[in-house]
């Protein structure tokens, strides 16, 4: 049966909408949503009604019936750290997305939004491979301060699905075989993907893993230190430097690969050896996540907007192409995750998993208390 499936995702100002049957896409638009109205709301979950109103406005203009759906899937944050697979919308996860104790952003909305359509349609609402999913093996959580754990923040959804693609194209199972996956969009995720689970990645929330065209990546932490505490800074401008104008952004003014390129070929000295410490900085990142998988990798998987630009890619492979052939699946894949995910389920191919807010991970109980002098 070709099951037809909603999918969605919230960001900032806009949600992205798609509807496929099956594995073909019928449907896709990016809902913008009004800048000014939504400064008049002082919590995210207060976007609701607004973000259903005008979702159903644009299905509306195109034919798209919501009641035609044989299931909603939806791109949702907000949650305590979980498994990965696929989750039915249940009160747990509406509790802890509605309330933000745990993120004060637009991706909380997700599960709210199909949650409403799912009540008014009496179809299943789910979550595929959800942001807050951790797989990591705990010799991969020690940092070398007491108290600072390294943390699963990376792009899942989309690391995920890659894989598994990247695995129908070798043959096998996901589950037979080892990737290193690198999503590299706006932000940057890196993770070691072991036998259909990601056992290490870097934490682009928190500035983890090489730069990213506007993320920092790790950079030497004494200097930073230092800025912190030199007064010409506030605690939102450092943390921006980080997490929002750092990276490629903040070394050329801009993290447009197309607007570089243009500067390199017009002879632009600065703007070529960014970009090629850009790859460079990710090359040193996929041969220590080599390591990780103990030298043995099927493949080095690209994904993300920059991965359709050719001179990157081979700008990496120079210093990490010997490590494994190289499977390109530029762009994303969310939307796809979303109804792929949702088929498997509705089909029984993979099991329907509870969320229960206990998070999967919350220190190690054999952990000593008393710092280490």
């Amino acid at each position: 049966m070709a099951y037809k499936i909603f999918t969605l995702s919230p960001g900032s100002t806009s949600t992205k909408l798609a509807v496929f049957e099956g594995e073909n896409r019928l449907f896709k638009a990016n809902v913008q949503h009004d800048l000014e109205k939504l400064k008049t709301f002082h919590r995210v979950s207060e976007q609701l009604p607004y973000r259903v109103e005008t979702i159903l406005e644009e299905l509306k203009a195109n034919n798209v019936e919501i009641k035609d759906m044989d299931a909603f899937a939806a791109y949702s944050g907000g949650l305590e750290s979980t498994t990965t697979g696929v989750f039915p919308v249940n009160d747990k996860i509406l509790e802890d997305c509605s309330s933000g104790r745990l993120m004060e952003h637009p991706a909380i909305l997700g599960a709210q939004i199909i949650d409403a359509f799912a009540k008014q349609t009496g179809k299943p609402a789910f979550l595929v491979n959800p942001p807050d999913a951790d797989e990591f093996e705990d010799i991969s959580r020690i940092s070398g301060i007491k108290g600072i754990h390294r943390e699963s923040h990376i792009h899942v959804l989309n690391q995920k699905e890659v894989a598994i693609r990247a695995a129908q194209q070798l043959g096998k199972k996901y589950e037979e075989c080892n990737f290193i996956v690198c999503h590299v969009g706006g932000g940057l995720s890196i993770a070691a993907h072991k036998q259909g689970k990601i056992v290490d990645g870097n934490d682009v929330l928190n500035g983890d893993g090489p730069m990213a065209p506007n993320r920092s990546g790790y950079v030497p932490l004494l200097p930073v230190i230092k800025m912190c505490y030199s007064g010409k800074y506030t605690q939102a401008e450092m943390m921006a430097k980080v997490s929002k104008t750092g990276g490629l952004l903040g070394l050329l003014g801009t993290d447009s690969v197309r607007t570089i390129k243009e500067r390199i070929e017009n002879g632009e000295q600065w703007a070529d050896l960014v970009y090629r410490a850009f790859a460079y900085n990710l090359a040193k990142y996929i041969g220590s996540y080599s390591c990780v998988l103990e030298g043995k990798v099927d493949a080095i998987v690209m994904t993300g907007g920059v991965s359709n630009d050719e001179t990157f890619i081979e700008n990496v492979k120079k210093y990490a192409g010997w490590i494994g052939p190289y499977i390109i699946l530029a762009g994303d894949f969310e939307m796809e995750a979303l109804a792929n995910g949702t088929i498997r389920a509705l089909n029984g191919e993979e099991e329907l998993l509870e969320y229960t807010g206990k998070p999967i991970w919350d220190g190690f109980d054999f952990e000593p208390e008393e710092e280490t002098k």
